[in-house]
């Protein structure tokens, strides 16, 4: 019995109705990994080292990712591997006590960490060119080789340790910060000599690192996205919306261990 075939346009809602071509970009290669970095120096403006240097205590309080710069190049004799160069930019809180008798003062640091990770990324040696019209332009063109595009994608650090005590090393990294992270700082990074004191944080970073290329595939299309939502402005008072909200049990009531978690806790400890 011959098998039945039924027309795309066939009406049925989320049927497929049609192939479509599309450019997007492919994910050939990813990974995820955790970092506990360890013992990175954290830099200071010159008069937030002054201040440090009379510091009797110092502690990170939070941290955060000011920027990456990302670098992506083949590796020699491994053709569709590309190593990727990432540098992280750690904007760090730093709470800052002079003497006991003073309140803390909070000042602005930050570290740097570099990470480099190899991927598969395919092969590919077009050029892709793209017009896009600019007014009293001559409609340029933007050219862009087939090299796979790296992406991270990475939550706040977890702040794990910090310690206030000798410096260590003398590495000056102001020829490497960029403006922005300059300006995040409030200034230039001290290269004086002549400071004792240096502060060491120990971070923990999850990250995921993406080799991405663009390709064009074909997919079924089943229907436009027309939005099934009505805009509307909400012209309702405070105690109207207040009332719309729903009740916060899980505030007033913490929710219990599931089991779940019971028996991966009792796991543990008869191990």
């Amino acid at each position: 019995m011959p098998d039945q075939k039924f027309a795309c346009n066939s009406g049925v809602p989320g049927s497929f109705k049609e192939a479509c071509c599309i450019d997007a970009g492919r994910i050939y290669d990813s990974c995820c990994d955790r970092d506990c970095l360890e013992d990175l120096r954290v830099y200071f403006t010159e008069e937030n080292q002054e201040l440090l240097q009379h510091a009797i205590s110092a502690k990170v309080k939070c941290a955060e990712i000011l920027r990456t710069y990302i670098d992506v190049e083949p590796v020699t004799f491994n053709r569709g591997f590309y190593s990727c160069d990432i540098t992280f930019f750690f904007l760090l809180k730093v709470e800052v006590i002079c003497s006991p008798n003073t309140a803390p003062v909070c000042i602005n640091g930050i570290s740097v960490f570099d990470k480099k990770v190899i991927l598969y990324g395919s092969e590919g040696s077009v050029q892709t060119f793209c017009s896009t019209m600019k007014e009293d332009d001559p409609d340029p063109q933007f050219s862009s080789n087939n090299q796979p595009k790296c992406c991270v994608q990475v939550v706040d650090p977890v702040v794990l340790d910090s310690q206030l005590c000798e410096i260590r090393n003398s590495c000056d990294l102001s020829c490497h910060l960029p403006s922005c992270v300059m300006r995040s700082l409030g200034g230039d990074i001290c290269t004086r000599s002549g400071f004792s004191k240096g502060l060491y944080v120990t971070l923990g970073v999850f990250s995921i690192v993406q080799l991405i290329r663009n390709v064009q595939m074909l997919i079924p299309v089943y229907d436009f996205c027309i939005p099934q939502k009505e805009c509307s402005c909400n012209n309702d008072s405070p105690c109207e919306m207040f009332d719309r909200i729903k009740f916060p049990t899980e505030e007033f009531f913490p929710p219990k261990l599931k089991k779940t978690d019971q028996s991966c806790c009792n796991s543990c400890c008869n191990n």
